[in-house]
């Protein structure tokens, strides 16, 4: 059963209880009133004889119930007789839906009635409620029997009952019609959702995405699927690229690596120098492997850890650990004395690559500065050197995977300056190339200074 039918079948149990609860407190109602109005006129019946034996001066019971019977017309549902001396005595002129004055049960009852009672009695129109009010002198006696026929009144009360019945049952199928029609418009975006996800099980595209309308649940779920969408692309290209890069740039290492092995011979000076080569072959795939790692993972949330950092320490113990990387002139040019939400780890690392980069490019005894410092808002990292530079046209072209731009040593897989890019982007901020006056090249991290928000949002969703 469809979400849409379940929707409907609840509804329309619960409207049809609730039209059920409706009828049948209204029946309820109606009875009771009514045996209230029939009570109310046999009483008031009782009353208005009272009332009218009172004021009369005439003392003949005769007279009396005669008189009565010509000022008091019943109602429709209603029928008044007298009895006298024992017999049936007078009745209204106007015919009742039933006869009851030739009932000798009711006829004996009001004429040994000493005080006033009330009862039911069968009729050819139903059940009858009575009343008889006795009525006696020195020399006779007499009573007015009042009977109303109530199951013709009750047949009143059905027809409403029934018409209620009728008309809730029309709007319990409207209801439904209306149900059924906004339940397929609420559940569209879902469907639409369900659709999404089978096509692109079926053809493996990523790139669909749903529209989103309104500002409710749906549209929010409608947000988060385009939202999971966004994320499952980001990570498959990733994915993609490391598969790619992974296939594209270790292919020649272990075509390298094999070959030698297969030409490997008896000679030990020979096989030792293979050994070496092979060794170094090795030693390269792992860092390749490594920076690989470290790229795929930039995409993916949980790159960062962030805590508050210290930039003036962070410039500090930077330059004290590439102080091993080579023989140069090194030098911190300005320190950040400031704070900032950051990874530490992975600032570190960038300026790591940065600072190698600068020493493939360098000589020994140049010099090499590191520095930060707090600008427009933002913190900003850089290393300077005094090599060779990079031309304008390359600037932007260096940040990508396996770029390699007139390295002195040959060293590196064009993989360092791709992992300082996707740092910074990480933390919020970018990288780039500076004209340094004096020649070299000037390379400047900078990061906003109230840290990685982006970054962190995407870690809370």
């Amino acid at each position: 059963m469809s979400a849409r039918a379940r929707i409907m079948g609840w509804m329309a149990l619960v409207v049809a209880l609730a039209f059920g609860v409706a009828v049948f407190a209204t029946w309820q109602i109606l009875l009771s009133r009514l045996d209230h109005r029939v009570n109310a006129e046999l009483t008031n019946e009782a009353s208005k004889l009272r009332s009218y034996v009172t004021a009369s001066t005439e003392r003949d019971i005769d007279l009396l119930l005669s008189g009565y019977l010509t000022v008091n017309v019943p109602d429709g549902y209603e029928t008044f007789f007298t009895v006298l001396d024992g017999r049936l005595h007078r009745r209204t002129f106007a015919r009742p839906p039933a006869d009851l004055h030739t009932d000798k049960a009711l006829v004996t009852a009001a004429a040994t009635a000493a005080k006033p009672i009330h009862g039911w009695a069968a009729s050819a129109a139903g059940r009858v409620h009575y009343a008889v009010i006795p009525v006696r002198s020195d020399t006779q006696s007499g009573a007015l029997v009042v009977a109303v026929f109530y199951d013709r009144l009750r047949g009143e009360v059905v027809d409403a009952v029934s018409a209620l019945s009728i008309t809730a049952l029309v709007a319990l199928a409207l209801a439904c019609l209306a149900g059924w029609l906004v339940a397929g418009q609420v559940l569209a975006p879902i469907r639409l959702v369900r659709q999404t996800a089978a096509r692109i099980g079926d053809s493996s595209d990523l790139s669909r995405r749903l529209e989103v309308r309104g500002h409710d649940d749906v549209a929010a779920l409608s947000a988060t699927f385009n939202h999971m969408l966004d994320r499952l692309e980001r990570a498959f290209a990733v994915q993609r690229d490391f598969v790619d890069d992974a296939g594209h740039e270790l292919r020649t290492p272990i075509t390298v690596v094999r070959g030698h092995l297969e030409l490997m011979g008896d000679d030990p000076a020979d096989n030792a120098e293979t050994i070496a080569l092979v060794l170094d072959e090795l030693d390269r795939m792992n860092r390749i492997v490594d920076d690989l790692l470290t790229l795929a993972k930039s995409q993916q949330p949980g790159f960062l850890t962030i805590e508050e950092v210290e930039i003036a320490d962070l410039t500090v113990s930077v330059l004290a650990k590439v102080r091993a990387l080579g023989p140069r002139t090194w030098r911190v040019e300005e320190v950040a004395d400031t704070k900032m939400p950051a990874d530490r780890h992975r600032l570190t690392q960038a300026l790591i690559q940065l600072v190698a980069n600068a020493v493939r490019h360098t000589v020994p005894g140049d010099p090499i500065a590191v520095g930060s410092a707090v600008r427009d808002g933002a913190v900003e990292l850089w290393v300077r050197d005094c090599g060779p530079g990079v031309p304008a046209e390359d600037r932007e072209r260096i940040f990508g995977r396996f770029v390699r731009a007139g390295s002195r040593t040959g060293e590196g897989a064009g993989l360092g300056l791709a992992i300082v890019s996707s740092i910074a982007h990480a933390h919020g901020g970018d990288v780039r190339v500076e004209e340094n006056h004096g020649g070299g090249a000037l390379f400047v991290v900078r990061i906003p200074h109230d840290g990685p928000l982006v970054n962190l949002e995407e870690e809370d969703g």
